[in-house]
């Protein structure tokens, strides 16, 4: 039989995701046919899965660290947020349909058989699967038709170990507190918990150890310490962002605006990797930086939203003015959106039906449809003429003069927008910067050598160096059980 075990937190962003991930990379490290699982995601951060659909980009990591291909079944429902109330639901990879917080409740149980058919799917033939909860488990206000923790746990008879995160402080209160709440059926399922993000003395904390234990009787599987090689990976969620508002010094220094709904801000990772860029995210009530060189817009979930957002910040007129300096902008899916003369939802997909102008920069118009493109793309830039990969997930047709000047081909098909002068350019393209010859050709363009290093290396060596730190923290007894 499939081995099983589910990683559940006390809380969001205590690391379960980087956990999965190295411990995906050290049972395929030692032989084994291991994949991840994600019953119920919630992220903007969307990636499209070698079968063809729509996961979150974790899970897209998970299988990367895996070395086994990605399936809309790692995670088979995917929540976007598109307004502070509601989101649109991915259905084992595929637009389902929209619904806001108490409507969603009411739907979960009838999502819980497609989780459950899509597990066996990824179990069958595995010899070990590796879950990751969401939130946490202690929410006993949603678990009537939970499909993300407990819910799932139970019916599918999946042993949990709980991630507590101590760096934020309070751990021993959020772990023994979930121990005191959860009901009985929940917590025989609790195999044990694992520290998370500890710096220091690992022994300084043996009192807190033997306190947890004795409240709960759980046995403590590993204290993991800060894990450096951590921010060599993708993010999953946008919390990460109100970390990264200060950039590194670099030579360049590259401007992204942080809106609302930004989405897919992994296509961000391999420039922050480049030490000779600065990458600064700017965070509301900020200006954009006047001596930056670039500014990328990134994706979002919500054009029109982030689109009057950035207005709103005065950002537009930021941009307007960074253009007549001089300097370069990308625009990619959503952001590729905004930099045209209007944005079009004559559907009402993103609220009520209507019609914003954009910022201008590009003489192209948008206009959202029904249907959403949902692909892996092989690319080539024409600007720089080198060979790109990455994936398209959009609604909307955009369409003007300045797609005359397409600055990629997708698949044998011109692609996205350029301005006359070549300064502001916009595509459809996510991964753009994921090409180590494109990155390299773009720091050129600015009088930079020496970039574009080997960025799937850098994330391929950064998994490995998870397997090993996990390996030397966690129980030797319990890798050894999980394992085989």
């Amino acid at each position: 039989m499939t081995r099983t075990i589910m990683l559940q937190g006390t809380g969001s962003d205590v690391g379960k995701t980087i956990l999965v991930a190295g411990l995906c990379r050290l049972a395929s490290n030692r032989g084994l046919n291991v994949a991840p699982f994600k019953p119920q995601n919630m992220s903007n951060n969307a990636a499209v899965s070698d079968d063809g659909g729509e996961i979150g980009r974790a899970q897209w990591l998970q299988a990367l660290a895996a070395r086994t291909p990605s399936s809309v079944h790692m995670n088979p429902v995917l929540l976007k947020p598109q307004s502070e109330t509601g989101s649109q639901i991915i259905l084992q990879g595929k637009v389902f349909g929209q619904a806001k917080g108490r409507d969603y409740q009411r739907l979960k149980p009838q999502l819980l058989s497609a989780v459950l058919e899509s597990f066996e799917t990824i179990a069958a033939g595995r010899d070990l699967v590796i879950v990751e909860g969401a939130g946490s488990p202690a929410e006993i206000n949603l678990r009537a038709g939970d499909i993300a923790n407990m819910g799932f746990a139970t019916r599918a008879k999946v042993p949990v170990v709980l991630v507590g995160d101590i760096d934020r402080g309070g751990v021993i209160a959020s772990l023994v507190g979930t121990h005191t709440i959860l009901p009985d059926e929940d917590r025989s399922q609790i195999v044990g918990y694992i520290i998370n993000k500890f710096r220091g003395d690992v022994t300084l904390f043996d009192d807190g150890i033997a306190a947890i234990g004795a409240f709960t009787g759980w046995p403590c599987l590993g204290v993991v310490p800060w894990l450096k090689a951590a921010g060599r990976l993708p993010a999953e969620d946008s919390v990460v962002l109100e970390r990264l508002v200060k950039g590194n010094g670099g030579a360049l220094k590259v401007a992204v605006p942080v809106l609302s709904r930004i989405a897919n801000f992994d296509d961000l990772d391999p420039l922050a990797a480049e030490p000779e860029l600065d990458l600064v995210f700017v965070r509301a009530g900020d200006r954009l930086p006047v001596d930056a060189g670039l500014v990328v817009l990134p994706g979002s979930k919500s054009t029109i939203s982030d689109l009057e957002e950035f207005r709103a910040q005065g950002w537009d007129r930021d941009l307007q003015m960074h253009v007549r300096r001089g300097g370069r902008v990308i625009g990619i899916c959503g952001g590729y959106q905004m930099l045209g003369r209007s944005v079009a939802d004559p559907l009402g997909l993103e609220g009520a039906p209507r019609t914003v102008p954009g910022l201008g920069l590009l003489d192209v118009e948008t206009v959202m449809a029904a249907e959403k493109t949902v692909r892996n793309s092989t690319a080539r830039s024409l600007e720089h003429d080198v060979p790109l990969t990455g994936y398209e997930i959009h609604l909307g047709v955009t369409e003007g003069p300045d797609t005359a000047r397409a600055p990629i081909v997708i698949d044998q098909r011109p692609d996205g927008a350029g301005s006359p002068d070549g300064r502001v350019i916009g595509t459809y393209l996510h991964g753009l910067f994921s090409s180590d010859p494109y990155r390299r050709k773009l720091l050129e363009s600015f009088g930079i050598e020496g970039g574009g290093r080997n960025y799937r290396a850098t994330v391929d060596e950064a998994l490995d160096e998870l397997a090993s730190e996990l390996e030397t923290r966690l129980s030797k007894d319990w890798i050894a059980e999980l394992l085989g």
